[in-house]
């Protein structure tokens, strides 16, 4: 059995860190650069699978180096590759221009355009989170899981969120600002039919929505952001640790804030995962009281 199942894009990141974007046909000098494995759920899974829970995947990779590297890395932590296709097409890539907490990126879906829902994977899981997935697959994957008693949380991103599925979706997350481009402002979280709703707000903290219509919002942590990919990957992490384990939604986002705080400060969207003990020693050092 597992605790989570991730499905979603296994990606390799190119960063470029710059002072400002170029200009047409010009070409120019990056500060700084990183390459790394990504992909938004399998940024979660990694923080889930080193904080010791029991993660399994749903995705695709190529027979190349790419996909070899992504299977090698999730032998190392512990997550479960019994879900990962191998195919005879590219692995995904996404290059990404940063500049502050501004960033241009360009991604290629490669071998993720093919993953498909493996139901008897997914029978052994207590919970599904999904990320940067298609339309079709979502309403497959929360239709299985609402039949069988299976807890779900979508990370939607600027993804269709299928309107026959939202009232199913246990745990519906987005940042502040892709949720005003889908509802128009804040004050519709109360409107969302998800039965509970997360947004990240811009600076820090979240505004919570919980099933029985309480509006919360957490305490922002303040960090310098050097690079903010991944922190949205990191926030989810955090929040489905806390709710596996029965904490509160408030006390499970305050942790998502906390993961999303170490990895703004790191290039990249992985170079930041540190285990249980360092983040429980961070939590006490900013004061949270976080039920470990």
């Amino acid at each position: 059995m597992f605790d989570v199942v991730a499905i979603g894009n296994l990606n390799y990141d190119i960063i470029l860190l710059v002072d400002r974007f170029p200009e047409f046909h010009e070409k120019m000098m990056a500060r700084g650069a990183f390459f790394g494995l990504g992909g938004a759920a399998g940024n979660t899974a990694s923080w889930l699978g080193t904080l010791g829970l029991r993660v399994g995947f749903i995705g695709a990779v190529g027979r190349d180096e790419i996909g070899e590297a992504h299977i090698s890395y999730f032998n190392k932590i512990g997550v479960d590759t019994g879900g990962i296709k191998r195919l005879d097409v590219p692995s995904g890539v996404a290059i990404a221009m940063i500049r502050g907490e501004d960033k241009r990126i360009i991604k290629f879906s490669g071998a993720n355009a093919h993953r498909t829902l493996d139901f008897d994977y997914l029978s052994r899981t207590r919970h599904i989170h999904m990320s940067s997935n298609p339309r079709e697959l979502i309403v497959d994957a929360v239709n299985f899981a609402h039949e069988r008693g299976i807890s779900v949380s979508i990370d939607i991103g600027e993804a269709e969120l299928p309107e026959e599925a939202v009232e199913k979706v246990t745990y519906l997350l987005m940042n502040e600002d892709e949720f005003k481009r889908k509802y128009g402002s804040l004050e519709a979280i109360a409107e969302v039919r998800a039965k509970n709703v997360i947004v990240t707000l811009n600076g820090g903290g979240a505004m919570l929505r919980s099933e029985k219509g309480e509006v919360i919002t957490t305490p922002k942590l303040h960090a310098e952001a050097v690079d903010t990919t991944g922190a949205g990957d990191s926030f989810d992490a955090g929040f489905i640790y806390g709710i596996l384990n029965e904490w509160s939604l408030e006390k499970a986002a305050t942790l998502g804030a906390l993961l999303a705080y170490f990895t703004v400060q790191k290039v990249g969207a992985r170079s930041a995962i540190v285990p249980l003990e360092e983040i429980k020693r961070k939590a006490v050092e900013l004061g949270l009281e976080l039920p470990f």
